[in-house]
């Protein structure tokens, strides 16, 4: 999850590059079938693939449905918000896995994962508002924070619904199949928008971005996800969420973005606070 973190922080720069040059539904029904094949091809070289794995196919639709909404509404979300600060949305999905966790798979949230929830919610809302006291009374949360965050919704679904879906199946297979049925609702989706893109006039930031999240935003991170959500609590898998802000800072400073504004830090700190508290057994 430590991995997990880091390398799904950097689609948010990346993916705010990109999101301006190509339709966010084309760019991930590309981006899940890429990640199915390179998915698919590790699962037969290391642990096959049998029949049986793919029975009650209804499961990888619901998880593949939700894998690629969450994917689709954050390019559109990344067309306004701020890096930065659509990391901070992400950091509010472990509040709502605990939610689902219990709604599934009735785990229970202590109290001190209850106060590590509050004090992460609070650094991303920290974030969100650029340590602006007015800014959170008034309540503005930019059109591209309110997209992506429905897309949060959609991910804090996912992941107690991975452990509750499972049936034995092998996380590279069970992410092989949950990426395949993602790639074809979307593609279905945005059919009309995948025929219509001029894919080779497009800049090579839209390429870079998509073998990126296709190889490692997608199947590495998939596969990592799954194998954590089957070991861990909802809450505590997603708990390294709460460092994506301080990596998306570290990303944006090496691809030569910039640094934040000083305040914001006093959020991150929160959030680390939190992930600190959540690890502690």
């Amino acid at each position: 999850m430590l991995a997990f973190s880091g390398l799904v922080a950097g689609s948010f720069p990346l993916g705010a590059m990109a999101s301006r040059h190509v339709d966010p539904a084309a760019l991930t029904a590309l981006r899940l079938l890429l990640a199915a094949v390179a998915v698919g091809t590790i699962a037969l070289l290391r642990t096959g693939m049998q029949a049986a794995q793919f029975r009650a196919p209804w499961r990888y639709v619901v998880l593949g449905g939700l894998f690629g909404a969450y994917f689709v509404l954050m390019f559109e979300g990344l067309k306004t918000a701020q890096p930065v600060s659509s990391a901070a949305v992400f950091t509010l999905v472990p509040l709502m896995s605990a939610g689902f966790g219990w709604l599934m798979l009735r785990q229970v949230t202590t109290a001190r994962i209850a106060l590590a929830l509050a004090i992460g919610g609070a650094g991303a809302l920290w974030v969100i508002f650029n340590g602006d006291p007015q800014a959170l009374l008034a309540f503005e949360i930019g059109p591209g924070e309110k997209i992506y965050f429905i897309g949060c919704i959609a991910h804090a679904i996912y992941t107690p619904l991975v452990a509750k879906l499972n049936r034995g199946e092998p996380a590279v297979v069970f992410t092989f199949g949950t990426l395949l049925a993602g790639a074809l609702i979307v593609g279905a989706w945005a059919l009309p928008e995948i025929l219509s893109t001029r894919w080779l006039s497009l800049p090579a930031i839209v390429w870079i971005t998509l073998v990126y999240v296709a190889i490692i935003a997608s199947a590495v991170t998939g596969v990592l996800l799954q194998f954590a959500s089957m070991r861990l609590p909802a809450a505590k898998v997603m708990a390294y969420t709460y460092l994506t802000p301080s990596w998306v800072i570290l990303w944006q400073a090496a691809l030569g973005r910039g640094l934040p504004p000083a305040v914001i830090f006093g959020g991150v700190a929160m959030t680390v606070v939190a992930l600190l508290l959540l690890l502690k057994d």
